[in-house]
This record gives structure tokens, sequence and C-alpha cells, in this order.
């Protein structure tokens, strides 16, 4: 007896699936039946076979080591660090801390930290003092820390320039000055949550990312992606590999060996304020993308993210989801989980030569930062946004329990803590800023209208 049980089996080639198939319509015409064209141009096809693969693409993703991460916003430095500390017990693996105020005394906030935990500082403010400070730390305690200092980012998200004069000088005298932590990163996320599609959030982040290699000296450390994660499963999992493969070829230009260090998060594009629960499901998914795509730390969203505030059942719901495709989905059992599927190799391809094409537009015509501050990039974007944002009020893009079957019943103006909607904050800006906005925010807003008026009544 053969030990292989396929070896009883004839082996059947692409051309005969496609006869059967053929067979099987009855006359439809195979192309507009089951052939179906992506957002970013890729036709996809109703099956991959062998016949069809090419060798393996070069892309290394070590997923056996993915790290559960946990947000926390430092307001209180004792009951953070007492936080961090709790959450670790709980399951976390790295902490991401957001830092509003310049004088948190990021000693004590860090001293019962232990130093196999990766820490992620996102700052809202430039203090080359501040992250002195952090890399002291880090090399006291030969710890892995990450400043995700981007200059570039919150000029896009923000429409200004830190304060503080040249940002790029700063930020060059910060890695001059400190050896020991990483202190680049680049918000990729902004262009997913704000309607990208997948080729231009990879050629938009690895065109920032030149804007860094190109006056930054001797980057030696990783750089960070922050990347978000939509609900196209497959497509999303090519779309970290194909951003691993468009970086590499860029950085190697550089001279730089190091690879880029993905933190993923699931979008708040597709997240709705109605049947709220329904988030755990996307979540869920945009989280096993996110895993077998080759993030390096997933930081999960909270279903109630929109409108309650941090909260522990939350946080604890949002880390047991990434527990539970560690310790008993088995994500972590194997590195390169998507080398060798014909279909996800396929569409890393397509994306990466795609979103070349792109980013050499781009260089082409002066950089990322030249088109971001002419305007450019955010047109593109909002194109893209509008043709998503069409489908959903056509209701050929569904969000369940908000533009299908929906809970009439259901009633959220009450249990706002949080404005869930994009902001009007009229001031003057350098550029216009791109702006992140939820495909259901109208509907919901129509929604809570008629929940007030019948209130009132």
């Amino acid at each position: 007896m053969s030990n292989n049980l396929f070896d009883a089996f004839n082996p059947v080639s692409s051309k005969l699936w496609k006869q059967q198939i053929q067979y099987e319509l009855k006359g439809a015409d195979y192309n507009e039946t089951l052939i179906w064209e992506s957002p970013e141009g890729i036709k996809v096809k109703p099956f991959y076979h062998i016949d069809d693969a090419k060798d393996p693409l070069a892309v290394t993703t070590t997923v056996a080591s993915f790290k559960i991460g946990q947000d926390i916003y430092v307001q209180d430095v004792a009951k953070s660090a007492a936080r961090a500390q709790a959450t670790i017990t709980r399951g976390a693996e790295a902490i991401r801390f957001t830092i509003p105020n310049p004088d948190t005394d990021v000693n004590t906030l860090l001293n019962g930290l232990d130093a196999a935990i990766p820490a992620y500082f996102y700052l809202y403010f430039v203090s080359i003092d501040f992250v002195k400070k952090i890399d002291a730390i880090a090399a006291h305690k030969n710890a892995t820390y990450y400043v995700l200092f981007d200059p570039v980012g919150h000029l896009a998200k923000d429409g200004n320039w830190h304060e503080g004069g040249d940002n790029f000088a700063l930020l060059n005298t910060i890695a001059q000055s400190c050896k020991n932590i990483s202190i680049i990163s680049i918000n990729g996320s902004l262009y997913q949550n704000a309607g990208a599609n997948m080729v231009q959030q990879i050629a938009y982040t690895v065109g920032h990312a030149i804007e860094y290699f190109s006056r930054i000296d001797n980057i030696e450390k990783p750089i960070v992606i922050h990347t978000a994660v939509g609900s196209n499963y497959f497509f999303e999992i090519a779309k970290l590999r194909a951003l691993r493969i468009v970086f590499d070829a860029v950085a190697k230009e550089y001279n730089h060996t190091q690879p880029c260090h993905i933190l993923a998060s699931p979008t708040r594009r597709n997240k709705t304020l109605y049947d709220y629960n329904v988030n755990m499901l996307r979540t869920t998914t945009e989280c096993m993308s996110a895993v077998l795509g080759g993030a390096n730390t997933v930081v999960n969203l909270p279903y109630d993210a929109l409108y309650h505030k941090g909260n522990e059942f939350a946080d604890r719901i949002a880390r047991n989801q990434l527990l539970i495709l560690k310790n008993e989905s088995y994500f972590d059992a194997v590195n390169n989980p998507a080398d060798g599927t014909y279909y996800i190799e396929e569409l890393t391809e397509q994306l990466a030569e795609k979103a070349l094409v792109l980013l050499k537009d781009i260089e082409s015509n002066d950089g990322f930062l030249k088109q971001l501050t002419e305007g450019s990039i955010q047109r593109k974007i909002a194109e893209s946004a509008a043709k998503e944002q069409e489908l959903f009020d056509k209701g050929k893009e569904v969000l369940l329990g908000t533009n299908k079957y929906p809970n009439k019943n259901d009633r959220m103006s009450s249990d706002l803590e949080l404005y869930p909607f994009v902001k009007a904050n009229p001031r003057k800006t350098l550029i216009s800023p791109i702006i992140e906005k939820r495909l259901a925010e109208k509907h919901e807003q129509e929604r809570l209208e008629s929940e007030n008026i019948a209130n009132v009544q």
C-alpha cells in the first residue's frame, strides 16, 4: 500500500478542471460568470492550479513568534504600570503605550516591565530628552523598545508638522543619540482607514519609508510599519507579504539590511456602532490575516472601541481572541504558512507588481512627500474611498447588522461615551489632511437622529 493516498487518483490538469467547469455552466460565459475583479484591478479566477504555479516567492514570515499586543493609554503612571503587569499575566506579550504628556515618569512606567516584553511608545509630542530616557532604560535592561516617531505620518494625518523645528533634523538628532531603540515608524494604517485600496496602501507606505531613507543617516534599527487589516481575508494575507517584498526591494537600494517590523491592527473602516458584537467576528478574521500574513505584533481592536472608553472587559475579549488563535488554533505552529498556496502566491505577486508600478510613478514625480504636499495622494485616496462608499451605500458591500439584516430595535444613543464619527475641526493647516472615515458613519448618524426624535416624542 502506498504511503501517499493521492497516488490512487489520476492527476487532473488545469485544462480538465476548466473543461468540467465550462460543462457545468451550461453555456454561461466562464469569464463573465466566475472571474471577478478586485478594486486593485486583479482578476480573480475560480481556482488556482499547480500547472499555473510559479516558484514560491521569497517572503520570510516568522509567524511562529508573533506577539500579542496590548494598548495602554498613560494618564496615571502608577495605574498604567500596574495595568501593563496585569495584562501580561493574562496573556499579553507586548505593550503599546500611548503617552500624551512629556512629564510622564517613564522610569516608573517601565520599572516593573520584564525586559523580555517588547514595548512600543506612541508620543503626542516631540522630546529628544524623553526619547533619550527610553533609550537609556533599554540599554540598562537590554530590552527591545520602539518609539513610534513618524513626522511624515503626522503631517499626513494632522495637516501640519510637529512643533519644535525641522522634524527631519530632530529625527536625525534622535537617531544619532539613541542607538539602543528603534525610533522610526510609518503609520500605514492611515491609508487603509481612509479608504485607500491595497495597492495604494503598499505603495504609499513604502513611498513614505523612502522619505526617511533619503533624509535620515544610518538607520540601524528596524523600521516599524503600523498597518490596518481589513476583512478581505486572503487579500489581506497577501497584502502583508507583498508589503515585505516591496519594502525589502527598496531598502536594499538604500543599504538598509533590517526587515521591516510590522505592527498590525484590525481596521476601523468596517466597524459598526449598531450590532457591535459583529465587530468581534470581523476582528477575528482580520487578526487571522495579520498573523498568517506575517505581522510581528498584533494589537486587536476591542469590539466597543468606537463608542466606549477603554475597559477591562473589552480588552480581555480582544486579547482572548488572539490567545485562542495562538494556543487553541495553533497559528504559531509554523513559519511561512502561505508558501506554496497558489492563490495567495498569485495575489501576493500581483499586489507587489502593481504597488511597484505605482511607487515608481510616485518617485518619478518628485516623491511621496511632494505629492502629499500637492494633494495628489489625498485625491487618489478619496477617489478609492468614494468607490468603496458607493458599494456600501448600494448594499453591494455588506456590513451585517448595519446595511444588511439590521436590528430595528437596537438603540445606541444612550451608550455613547466617545464620539464615533469624523470630528470637524476647522483650522489652518499646511496641507489637506488625510481623513479616516468609517463606511457606516452616515448611516449610523441617520439612525441616531431617528432615535433622538423618537425619544423626544
